[in-house]
């Protein structure tokens, strides 16, 4: 028997609460909560997913029935774009639900997009589906280049993109990188995510894919959800997946979100996670093997300090010895690296960086 759609989950669950009103009980919602006490590492499956505890949102009680009413409008609404086959964005579905309740009642249902976006979440929790299978995309964030091909079908076009020819620009990742797409052909040995934009054109100039016969991709800076799930895929696909970032805290957690996936999104942590993900730079290390970094190192902030020593305190980084050396490394001395400066000794020296650190297995956990 096939999966139900997220239609009918949603008819489910609209059927669910009529038969609560019909038997004269009040209608509840209920899903997993999403606190930070009910996220927990599993060391076994290596990524961040939501416990057991459930929260509930009564209509008749006065504290939950309006979270309960905007819900439930969510959910009217995301049943009306999927069997229109429409799609829009979180802020789309904001808009379609920002007005008064009626001309006697000086509220809205929504006030700002701070209040709705949780509650897509609670239902993508509640449904057990995602909010790309209830038609709602997020901005585009992410670039591709490599030896892969991608069918794209998108309304009635069907498109095949050769993502090694997309000149200097790349291909744009969706955010939705399930729906209507499929991968036709991979031919790269490897991926590397590369943490800013600026050294992603550096290596795609210098054609840095072709000559290693991999996937390059960068984030722009902390990957968005459609580019951790088009990682995870490629994982999936038995490629090996190295990061680089610079090195500080915040380089770093962006490689850890890719890892082990992230608090915001332990609810879908098994597909957008990438356990198997290794760390081949920048690196406090880095300064040990190449002399000419000790000459291009920053000042690091008290807020980057900050942000160090929280990272050394989450249980998934703090029981890996490799990672509270370079971390506790860069606490101390107060000093953190760029990936731009291995641009230092020349421009294609970032190119042999990598190659280096692939060759060598020189990469942390």
């Amino acid at each position: 028997m096939s999966e139900p759609s997220a239609k009918e989950k949603i008819e489910v669950l609209g059927k669910d609460i009529v038969k609560s009103i019909k038997g004269g009980k009040s209608p509840k919602f209920v899903t997993l909560a999403r606190t930070r006490s009910n996220i927990q590492y599993d060391p076994r499956i290596g990524y961040l997913k939501l416990g057991k505890a459930k929260e509930e949102r009564d209509f008749i009680n006065v504290g939950q029935s309006k979270r309960f009413m905007q819900t439930i409008a969510i959910a009217a609404k995301c049943h009306k774009f999927v069997k229109e086959n429409l799609h829009t964005t979180i802020r789309g579905l904001f808009y379609q639900l920002k007005y008064s309740l009626g001309e006697d009642v000086d509220e809205n249902i929504f006030n700002e997009q701070a209040e709705s976006n949780p509650l897509i979440e609670d239902l993508e929790v509640n449904l057990g589906t995602t909010r790309e299978y209830l038609n709602l995309n997020a901005n585009r964030k992410g670039v591709l280049a490599g030896n892969m091909k991608v069918l794209d079908n998108f309304g009635d076009e069907k498109v095949v993109i050769d993502c090694a020819k997309q000149g200097r620009s790349g291909w744009a990742i969706p955010s939705d990188v399930d729906n209507d797409i499929k991968f036709v052909e991979i031919k790269a040995k490897y991926v590397i995510v590369v943490e800013k934009d600026a050294l992603w054109q550096r290596l795609n100039e210098d054609g840095f894919w072709k000559k290693e016969n991999a996937i390059l991709i960068t984030p722009q800076g902390q990957a968005a959800r459609g580019t951790r799930r088009l990682i995870r895929k490629l994982a999936d696909e038995g490629l090996p997946i190295y990061v680089f970032t610079d090195s500080d805290a915040w380089g770093w957690y962006i490689y850890w979100t890719i890892k082990t996936g992230s608090i915001n999104l332990a609810y879908i942590g098994g597909a957008v996670a990438t356990p198997e993900a290794r760390f081949i730079g920048v690196t406090m290390s880095d300064l040990d093997k190449y002399e000419f970094l000790n000459k291009l190192t920053m000042n690091a902030s008290e807020v980057d300090l900050k942000r160090a020593q929280e990272m050394l305190n989450y249980e998934w980084i703090k029981n890996s010895k490799p990672w509270v050396v370079e971390l506790e490394r860069m606490i101390k001395s107060k000093k953190k690296l760029e990936q731009d400066a291995l641009q230092g000794p020349r421009l294609t020296f970032v190119g042999d960086y990598i190659r280096d650190k692939i060759k060598n297995k020189d990469f942390l956990p």
